[in-house]
């Protein structure tokens, strides 16, 4: 891929493109409005709070990352990243 100086951002090779969504629950962006104290709306996104988080899986003794809103680790430190991921397998959300 060449780069292109209309679009520097969006065609450079290295640029990858990931989305905002938790890889176990699905949680993802939501619209609502930002308002002024005149009380003036204008739209706004509230994001998900994600982050990248390694995991080990002792089963099969390897590291995963993953891609899971902060309230996703409290559950998995709760439950285990296995019994974690079997739920997800099990409701069908992968």
């Amino acid at each position: 891929m060449d780069f292109n100086p209309h679009c520097p951002y969006l065609c450079t090779p290295n640029f990858i493109v990931m989305s905002r969504v938790c890889d176990l629950t699905g949680k993802k962006a939501l619209a609502g409005n930002n308002v002024s104290h005149s009380n003036r709306k204008t739209k706004r996104r509230f994001y998900a709070n994600l982050q990248d988080k390694r995991f080990y899986i002792p089963e099969t003794g390897e590291w995963i990352t993953l891609r899971v809103s902060t309230s996703a680790i409290r559950t998995i430190n709760k439950i285990g990243i296995t019994e974690a991921i079997n739920r997800v397998f099990k409701k069908g959300s992968i």
